[in-house]
């Protein structure tokens, strides 16, 4: 799934691309209207998450035009929150408001219901005969449920999401906060690794590739 996002603050951009790739989409970036129209012209895109006030014009005459020429999804993430904005948005055919500042979990699960909402999300990844279901967080293998912990389950996602992509080990860490915000150290990630191999069986790590000074990818 490809997400624009149009927004003109840096430091917003920066997080939203790495949380939107640890979730396996691709993340796009335009920081003006006239990139963000340059950017769907382009590619086609799944989704857009769009300003209001933008350094060369309104996230509403944009959406507008979006939603007249194709059924791309639009979310307006903005720190407008007056109920004439909201209301405004949606009566033009935005799929959802959301309003600034966000948690980055409902971030997700309100983007993840748009795109099911639409047709366009998978909530199914698959390497080999591993399948792992993003909207029940079950995993199996060969048919054969298999049982994870948080963490596992955070890790084997991040890796099913780009197949045969290097994640080094910071990359890894720096994704695994657990749920409570206690961070995840390096001697942890090699025990979780160990486990969910023992679970997938793939204690060899032929499912699981260990680069050696660099991290782990899994083959598709």
């Amino acid at each position: 799934m490809r997400i624009l996002l149009v927004e003109d603050n840096e430091s917003i951009i920066l997080g939203l691309e790495y949380l939107l790739t640890q979730e396996g989409y691709q993340a796009v970036t335009a920081r003006s209207l006239e990139e963000a129209a340059a950017a769907v012209k382009k590619q086609p895109v799944d989704l857009i998450l769009l300003d209001i006030t933008l350094p060369d014009g309104n996230g509403f005459d944009f959406c507008r035009r979006v939603k007249e020429k194709g059924d791309i999804s639009v979310i307006f993430l903005t720190a407008r929150e007056e109920e004439g904005d909201v209301v405004k948005g949606l009566d033009m055919g935005a799929d959802d408001y959301i309003v600034k500042p966000f948690r980055n979990r409902e971030l997700i699960s309100r983007i993840k219901s748009v795109l099911r909402r639409n047709g366009k999300g998978s909530s199914i990844l698959q390497c080999g005969d591993i399948v792992l279901s993003l909207e029940t967080g079950m995993v199996s293998r060969g048919g054969e449920d298999i049982p994870l912990t948080k963490l596992e389950y955070k890790i084997l996602s991040t890796m099913m999401a780009y197949p045969g992509k290097l994640f080094t080990r910071e990359e890894i860490l720096a994704g695994i906060w657990d749920i409570s915000n206690n961070f995840v150290n390096d001697n942890t990630l090699t025990v979780t690794i160990k486990r969910i191999r023992e679970k997938l069986g793939d204690e060899d790590g032929k499912i699981i590739k260990t680069v050696r000074g660099m991290g782990y990818r899994i083959e598709n």
